[in-house]
C-alpha cells in the first residue's frame, strides 16, 4: 500500500490493523470459553463479556497513540435505535473518530458458529478515512484506505462482474426489531429470493459487506444497522469499486441505519426490486 495516514508519525491506518488483530486472537481464544450472556435490546441482541472486553481492549489501544480522539463504540451506547442515533449526534462532528464494533455477529460466536468479525473505522469529520474488519476464525484482515485502495491479504480486491440479480448472489441479516426493521428486510427477502442466484444469510453485518468488496457476494442489504456495522465496511466496498446507498438510493453516511451494498452494476436493479417490493423503508 501507498503512504498512510499518519499523525505524529503513527499511521491511523497501523493502528486500526494492530487493534483489530490484538482483538480478533483474544477473541479467538474466547470462542465457547465466555461466562456471562445477557440480551440487550431483544432476544436476538446479545452481548458478553467478551464483546465489553475487546472493546476495552481496543479504545485503551487506540487512546494510548491519539488521547485528543473521539470514540464511538458499540458497546458503550445504550440498546435500541434512539440510543444509537443520539450517541452518534453527539460525535458525528468530531475531528477524527473512531467507529468500533469490537465483535460483529456477537449471536455467531455465543453458539461457536465461525463467522464473526472485529470492525474499526476512522472518521475524518464525518468521512471514513480508514476501514478494517478482521475475521479471526479465517486471519483475513480486510483494510481500505480513501482513495488508496482495499486489500486482503495484502491483495487488491475488487467487486464482482454480475450484471444481472438474476446471476447474483446476495447477503442479507434478519435485525432484532420486531417493530419495523425485521418485518421491512423479510418484504425484501420474499420479493428478492426468486429475483436472484441465491440468498446468504450469515449474521455479521461488517463481513457481509467485506464479502461484497472482495468481490465474494454481489451484493448485501439490510434494515436498522448502525454506525459501527457499516463504516470500515462501507469503505471497503466503495474502495473496491462498488457502491454503498441507503435503501432508497441515497449516498451512504455514517447516520445511515438502511443500507444496500452492491458491486454497483446491479444497484440500479437492486434498489428498483425494493422499492417495487414495498421493502424499502
Amino acid at each position: 500500500m501507498s503512504e498512510q495516514p499518519a499523525i505524529g508519525g503513527k499511521s491511523f491506518t497501523a493502528v486500526a490493523i494492530n487493534c483489530a488483530a490484538k482483538a480478533g486472537e483474544w477473541i479467538k481464544t474466547k470462542l465457547g470459553n465466555y461466562t456471562s450472556l445477557s440480551q440487550k435490546y431483544s432476544a436476538q441482541d446479545l452481548v458478553t463479556e467478551v464483546d465489553k472486553g475487546s472493546e476495552k481492549m481496543i479504545r485503551n489501544l487506540i487512546m494510548t497513540h491519539f488521547p485528543d480522539h473521539s470514540f464511538l463504540g458499540e458497546e458503550g451506547v445504550e440498546p435500541g435505535p434512539e440510543a444509537s442515533a443520539k450517541a452518534l449526534q453527539g460525535v458525528r462532528g468530531a475531528e477524527y473518530l473512531w467507529i468500533v464494533d469490537p465483535v460483529d455477529g456477537t449471536t455467531n460466536f455465543v453458539h461457536g458458529f465461525p463467522f464473526f468479525s472485529v470492525s474499526i473505522a476512522l472518521a475524518h469529520k464525518g468521512e471514513v478515512m480508514v476501514g478494517v474488519v478482521y475475521d479471526p476464525m479465517r486471519d483475513e484482515l480486510f483494510v481500505a484506505e480513501k482513495g488508496k485502495g482495499a486489500y486482503v491479504h495484502g491483495r487488491r480486491m475488487s467487486v464482482s462482474q454480475e450484471d444481472t440479480l438474476r446471476d447474483s448472489l446476495i447477503a442479507t441479516g434478519f435485525p432484532p426489531d420486531e417493530a419495523f426493521a425485521r418485518p421491512m428486510n423479510l418484504k425484501g427477502l420474499q420479493a428478492l429470493v426468486p429475483q436472484v442466484r441465491n440468498i446468504r444469510s450469515s449474521g455479521s453485518a461488517a463481513l457481509h459487506m467485506a464479502y461484497v468488496a472482495a468481490g465474494r457476494l454481489s451484493g448485501f442489504w439490510e434494515f436498522g444497522l448502525n454506525a459501527w456495522d457499516l463504516a470500515a465496511g462501507a469503505l471497503l466496498v466503495k474502495e473496491s469499486g462498488g457502491t454503498v446507498t441507503d435503501t432508497l438510493g441515497n449516498p451512504y453516511d455514517l447516520g445511515i441505519r438502511n443500507v444496500v451494498a452492491s458491486n454497483g452494476r446491479i444497484h440500479d436493479q437492486f434498489l428498483g426490486e425494493l422499492k417495487k417490493a414495498d421493502a424499502a423503508g
